[in-house]
């Protein structure tokens, strides 16, 4: 590996590594925010009217800040700082700005008349509950417009490889979602309906801290609607593609939750806690690892670097695999713990404790493949091939449709989480197999061998924890919030070594790397 290499592999890694800890911090916020809910209204009524109608905020978060108009917008721009034409690329990302703005209102105007129909489309509640839901969407629908320009200031800051202002703002919004949701539900009295006045507070907040951040970067706003612009054609023929691409995940979760709605009381919420705790090592760690390397796959790419291009490629999906992998095995192994020390505090018990458990290892199965899908999604949208990954999450939508409207009657809601999990190794395998077709090799050597190590360090460390697990239940289980925390730290603790001792003994490469890197970083420092 050259010098310039070494630096761009570093570079890429710092970002990671950025990404993945302000994430990390951001999710473990968003966790609290979910358990707050159930432990000061039980699992009833309000909590799974508040989740439902969440899912339309939550979604856009998702799909908009988190993914689709970063991912169109990132690649333009760019382009035109890299060519040092800022003037140009100010007036397209203008133009993006105005245009998006307008349409937000436009959407969330309807969305509020509309809301009665569009409830109905997601849950299947009795009449006080869909009352209840229809209110806290029309309140919530105030946080769609400010998210969709967050996502675009995102954007602008990621494109001059600013990645901390978006993550500060992210954790801002989750924080004014905690403290906010408290304070007007509780102390102001509005029950409920202070959570969702408190999720459009915190988008104002998230919005306004990343303003002055790219201020200083020199943007410079007009309000303008330059249409002919070359930019705002190649954005507007990216968007829609990756729209669809990055909201296969979220729909599928939509898709289970209509179905659980029609299943007995508290169920919607038990699978939002559910879903909420799988996708926190998604998040974290594989979506913000390839959107980490994303920027560096497509100059490789537009450059006609093969070779570096599958390197890194094959680099980023060898580090998610051996991250995530036993990430998905400690939490099938841990869940009970787990869901104990996340979620058992006020009206939710020990039954709900189990019941959530029990959904929880269904659902963590699908973890890698959507994983994997991150990173395969990526490595399209960097080649430009946006056609592929479409028609392949298309079918996956209406395989996860059709899997969960023959799974629910027969396994309730066990099904909702299997027709899931299918769908994802589905469009995990169909998307792996025609990016291989596409770019040709990926190393499919060294990532095979690389699984089989990260699988049996996993497997290895999953025996240790199931040994230890039972012997930890019958001193901890009842005891305090702090003994159970205690506890899973201890299994925690465990299972991390058994995995990196296992990792070091096979000579996994992704581990001798990453320590390389640490290595270096803290000899430089010294």
């Amino acid at each position: 590996m050259s010098i310039k290499e070494k630096k761009t592999a570093d570079s890429v890694m710092k970002s990671a590594g950025i990404l993945v800890f302000t994430t990390l911090i951001s999710s473990l916020l968003g966790y609290a925010r979910n358990i707050i809910i159930p432990a000061l209204f039980g699992k009833g009524i309000e909590s799974d009217a508040y989740f439902a109608a969440f899912t339309i905020p939550d979604y856009v978060y998702t799909l908009l800040v988190g993914g689709a108009l970063s991912a169109a917008f990132i690649p333009v721009f760019s382009s035109y700082l890299a060519k040092n034409e800022d003037k140009e690329g100010h007036r397209m990302a203008s133009t993006i700005i105005t245009l998006v703005s307008l349409i937000a209102a436009a959407l969330c105007a309807a969305g509020i008349i509309f809301t009665p129909e569009l409830v109905r489309l997601l849950v299947k509640f009795e009449e006080e509950a869909f009352d209840l839901t229809v209110m806290l969407t029309r309140i919530m629908f105030g946080q769609c417009f400010f998210m969709c320009l967050t996502g675009l200031s995102q954007g602008i800051l990621q494109s001059y490889k600013r990645f901390t202002p978006p993550a500060i703002g992210g954790i801002c919004y989750n924080l004014c979602i905690i403290f906010g949701g408290v304070l007007i539900s509780q102390v102001l009295g509005l029950g409920i309906a202070g959570f969702s006045l408190a999720v459009v507070l915190g988008a104002v907040v998230n919005l306004f801290i990343q303003v002055p951040f790219v201020i200083r970067q020199g943007f410079k706003f007009k309000p303008v609607l330059d249409m002919k612009h070359e930019g705002v054609k190649k954005f507007f023929r990216l968007l829609v593609p990756v729209l669809i691409g990055q909201s296969v995940m979220e729909i599928n979760l939509i898709v289970n939750q209509r179905f659980a709605s029609g299943l007995e009381e508290g169920t919607v919420t038990l699978m939002k806690q559910a879903q909420t705790v799988i996708q926190l090592p998604i998040r974290i760690f594989a979506m913000q690892i390839a959107l980490s390397v994303f920027p560096t796959l497509t100059g490789f790419f537009a450059n006609e670097k093969k070779k570096e291009f599958v390197d890194t490629f094959s680099g980023c999906l060898r580090t998610v695999l051996f991250i995530i992998i036993p990430i998905a095995a400690g939490m099938i192994s841990l869940r009970v713990p787990l869901i104990r020390v996340m979620y058992k505090t006020g009206k939710f018990g020990e039954e709900d404790v189990q019941a959530l458990a029990y959904l929880l290892m269904i659902y963590t199965i699908g973890i890698t493949a959507y994983s994997v899908r991150e990173v395969m999604i990526r490595g399209f949208y960097a080649t430009k091939n946006t056609d592929t990954p479409v028609a392949i999450n298309i079918f996956i939508m209406l395989l996860n449709s059709l899997l969960s409207f023959l799974l629910v009657k027969p396994l309730g809601v066990t099904g909702l989480a299997l027709a899931y999990v299918i769908a994802g190794f589905t469009s995990m395998t169909l998307l792996t197999v025609f990016f291989r077709r596409s770019v040709g090799s990926i190393q499919g050597r060294r990532i095979l061998q690389s699984l089989f190590k990260t699988g049996i360090s996993a497997a290895v460390m999953s025996l240790v924890l199931m040994a230890l697990t039972p012997l930890f239940e019958g001193i901890f289980r009842d005891g305090s919030k702090v003994a159970q925390l205690i506890e899973l730290m201890i299994l925690f603790i465990a299972g991390v070594s058994v995995y990196f001792v296992m990792a070091y003994l096979l000579k996994t490469p992704e581990l001798t790397d990453f320590v390389a890197f640490i290595k270096k970083k803290f000899l430089k420092r010294s």
